[in-house]
C-alpha cells in the first residue's frame, strides 16, 4: 500500500509550488499576513513525503527492498517508450529521506529568517519547486524522469541565485551559473539519446546491466555524458567558478543547494550509475583526476578567503571533490556516506553562519604564512587560478553579448518593419511595465505612432475606422451603443492593465512546466 503513494513524494513540493505562484498572481495570501498560510502549505508539502518516506524506510529494514516500481506508460512513440517508475532502492530510499530531512530544517528556518521579507511568498514558492524537483532526481527510476527533476533544480537555482534581481551583481551570477549548467544539462540529453540509441531503455537498472551486444566504446559515450552533467552539477573543474557565484541569493538557499543537496546531485549520479562507469575504467581515472585536481584548487582557495559563506563553499568543493576520488578508486559505497554526513554537517554550517557572524567580533584569520611567503603563487590563488575569467570570457560573456544581438536585431529591424513602436530605452519588460504605469499617457500615445511603412499604412487604416466608427456606427446606434462600448473598453483595459504585470510570468512558468511533464 505505501509503495503506490510513492509518487506524492515529489509531487507535493511541486503542488505547493504552483498553488502558492497561483496565490501570487491572483493576491492571496499576500504581505506580512499571508506569511504563516503561505509557510504551512510549504512545510505541510514537505513533512508528509518524509513521514511517508520513514514509514517506506522501516518497511524497507523489517521486509525487503522494493527496488523499482513501474506506475505505467508515460511517453510512447515507436520504438522509445518511458515510464513513470521510481527506484526505491537503498540508495533511493537514503537520498530521498535525507532531501525531505534537509528541505524540511531548511523550511522551517526560513520562516523567521525571511519574515518581512519582500519576497517571502516568492521564496518559498522556489524553494518548494526545489524540494519536489530534489526528491524527483533521486526517487526517479529512470534517466528522463530524473532528467525533469535535474532541470526544475536547475531553475530554481537561477531564480534564487537573482532573488534580489533589482541588484545588476545578482543578476550577473545567475546568468553564470545558469550557462554553466546548460553544459552540463547538454551532457545529460546526450546520455539519454544514446541510451534510447544503443541500450533501447532509460531505466536505471537497464542501463547499469552490461550488454554484451553493446560495443565498449558506446557504453564509455554514455557514461561520458552523464559525466559531464554530473562535473558541471557538483562544480567540479572545469565548471567550478559558477558556485563561488551563486551565494548571492538568500543564506537558506545558500544551504539547501550548495551546501547540502544540489552540489551532491552529480555525486549522486555517479554512484546511481556505479555499474556503467565500472565498465569504463578510463573514465574512473578521469574522474578521480578531476576530484582530485577540484579538491587541491578549493583547498588553496579557500585558504584566502575572508568571508564565511565564501569559505564554506570552497570546502563544500574540496570535499565533493574527494568524493569524485572516492568513486574513481572504486569508493563508491564510501562515497555514498561521505555524501550524507557531509550534506547534514554543512546545512547546519550554512544555516548557522549568521548567527556566527553576530558572535565573532574579530578579523578574519590571515593567509598561511607558508602561502604568504610565495608570492607568485599567492597572487594566483587570490586570482581563483583565473577560472572566473576565462568562465565569463568563454560563456557569460558570449551569452550577454547574443543576447544584446537579438534585441538590437529585434528592435532596429523587426520592431520598424512591423511599425511597432521603439522600445529600445527599456531595459527589460519590467521597466517597460512601471514606465506604463508612472506614464499611461506617454504609453498611449507611444503605442498610436507607427514607423515604417508598414507602420503608416496601419496607422492610416486606424485613422480611417476611428472615422467610420465615430461619423456612422455610434450616431447611428446612440448614446446607449456608445456607453455600452465605453464600458466594455474599460473592463478590457482592465484586463490588459492587469496581464501586463510582471508576476504573470510566473504562471506562464508554471503552465509551460506543466505542459512538459
Amino acid at each position: 500500500m505505501l509503495h503506490s503513494l510513492v509518487w506524492l513524494i515529489p509531487l507535493l513540493p511541486l503542488l505547493a509550488a504552483g498553488w502558492i505562484g497561483l496565490c501570487m498572481v491572483a493576491g492571496w495570501h499576500a504581505g506580512e499576513q499571508g506569511e504563516r498560510s503561505v509557510s504551512r502549505v510549504a512545510l505541510i508539502a514537505v513533512l508528509v513525503p518524509f513521514l511517508l518516506l520513514l514509514l517506506l524506510d522501516i518497511d524497507a529494514l523489517v521486509g525487503t527492498v522494493p527496488g523499482q516500481l513501474l506506475f505505467g506508460r508515460w511517453i510512447s512513440s515507436g520504438e522509445y517508450l518511458v515510464h513513470i517508475s521510481f527506484s526505491l532502492d537503498a540508495l533511493g530510499l537514503s537520498m530521498a529521506s535525507l532531501v525531505a530531512l534537509i528541505c524540511l530544517v531548511t523550511l522551517i528556518f526560513s520562516i523567521n529568517y525571511m519574515h518581512r521579507e519582500v519576497g517571502f511568498q516568492r521564496f518559498f514558492m522556489i524553494l518548494s519547486l526545489f524540494s519536489g524537483a530534489m526528491l524527483l532526481i533521486v526517487l526517479a527510476g529512470n534517466a528522463v524522469l530524473a532528467f525533469i527533476g535535474w532541470e526544475l533544480a536547475g531553475v530554481s537555482s537561477y531564480l534564487l541565485i537573482g532573488y534580489a534581481f533589482e541588484r545588476k551583481t545578482a543578476v550577473l551570477n545567475a546568468t553564470r551559473a545558469f550557462v554553466t549548467n546548460r553544459i552540463g544539462d547538454t551532457g545529460f540529453m546526450l546520455g539519454i539519446a544514446l541510451c534510447f540509441y544503443w541500450l533501447g531503455s532509460v531505466e536505471w537498472p537497464q542501463i547499469a546491466i552490461f550488454n554484451v551486444e553493446v560495443e565498449p566504446f558506446s557504453r564509455g559515450l554514455i557514461a561520458l555524458g552523464f559525466l559531464v552533467a554530473a562535473l558541471a552539477k557538483s562544480a567540479q573543474i572545469p565548471f567550478s567558478p559558477w558556485i563561488a557565484r551563486a551565494l548571492e541569493g538568500p543564506t537558506p538557499s545558500s544551504s539547501v543547494f550548495y551546501g547540502s543537496l544540489m552540489v551532491h546531485a552529480g555525486v549522486y549520479l555517479v554512484i546511481r550509475l556505479e555499474p556503467l562507469f565500472s565498465q569504463v575504467p578510463v573514465l574512473l581515472i578521469l574522474i578521480g583526476l578531476l576530484g582530485l585536481v577540484t579538491a587541491l584548487y578549493a583547498w588553496l582557495v579557500g585558504l584566502v578567503q575572508t568571508d564565511i559563506k565564501s569559505s564554506l563553499i570552497f570546502s563544500t568543493t574540496a570535499q565533493v571533490g574527494l568524493m569524485f576520488v572516492e568513486c574513481g578508486l572504486g569508493w563508491f559505497d564510501l562515497a555514498a556516506w561521505h555524501l550524507g554526513l557531509h550534506a547534514v554537517w554543512r546545512s547546519y554550517q550554512f544555516l548557522h553562519a549568521p548567527a556566527l557572524l553576530q558572535m565573532v567580533s574579530g578579523a578574519a584569520r590571515p593567509a598561511p604564512a607558508w602561502l604568504r611567503d610565495k608570492p607568485r603563487l599567492y597572487g594566483v590563488v587570490l586570482q581563483r587560478f583565473w577560472l572566473d575569467q576565462i568562465a565569463d570570457w568563454l560563456l557569460a560573456r558570449p551569452t550577454n553579448s547574443l543576447a544584446q544581438d537579438l534585441q538590437d536585431f529585434d528592435q532596429r529591424v523587426l520592431t520598424r518593419m512591423v511599425g511597432l513602436p521603439d522600445q529600445s530605452g527599456s531595459l527589460n519588460s519590467l521597466a517597460s511595465w512601471e514606465a506604463q504605469q508612472q506614464n499611461p499617457s506617454d504609453a498611449d500615445s507611444a503605442a498610436s505612432r507607427g514607423r515604417g511603412m508598414a507602420g503608416r499604412l496601419m496607422e492610416w487604416l486606424a485613422s480611417l475606422l476611428y472615422w467610420f466608427e465615430e461619423h456612422l456606427v455610434l450616431k447611428g446606434a446612440g448614446e446607449g451603443l456608445r456607453q455600452a462600448i465605453d464600458l466594455i473598453g474599460g473592463y478590457l483595459k482592465r484586463a490588459e492593465d492587469l496581464l501586463s504585470q510582471p508576476r504573470y510570468l510566473l504562471l506562464l512558468i508554471m503552465i509551460t512546466f506543466v505542459v512538459i511533464i
